[in-house]
């Protein structure tokens, strides 16, 4: 098993840190060719999670093989299973709930029709590092 960590300079010790599960959701719907992959930072706004991944699938195969390369990576790498997945047999809106991070997947026309972007404009968004 891999870790993705990042590197904490204390001076005296060298720490290494899991990356936080909203990156390892990133990454994963990176490597399925996700497009137009958005974080927000909901800590302070809500008490029902902390973090959207907010993503896009280009057909329904796609939506699918995205949900399923993240949930695959979040098991590996963080050991993180979800509550819940709704939408996966349609296709067009997958959300997949890890109670601190929310995972939502859409088909173009769903993702502008529900424009989760606006409608939780008042968060965050986070800024994904580069590779």
């Amino acid at each position: 098993m891999i870790l993705h960590c990042s590197t904490i300079f204390t001076g005296a010790l060298d720490i290494q840190s899991p990356a936080p599960t909203w990156l390892v959701a990133v990454r994963a719907a990176e490597s399925k060719k996700a497009s137009d992959t958005l974080v927000l930072d909901l800590r302070g706004i809500t008490s029902f999670t902390d973090f959207f991944v907010i993503s896009t699938g280009a057909n329904p195969r796609q939506v699918q093989a995205i949900s399923d390369e993240v949930g695959l990576q979040l098991k590996q790498q963080a050991g993180e299973l979800p509550f819940s997945i709704e939408g996966y047999n349609q296709a067009e809106w997958v959300l997949a709930d890890y109670g601190d991070l929310l995972v939502h997947i859409f088909s173009p026309k769903a993702r502008e029709y529900y424009s989760l972007e606006r409608l939780w404009r008042s968060a965050k968004t986070v800024e994904i590092p580069p590779e």
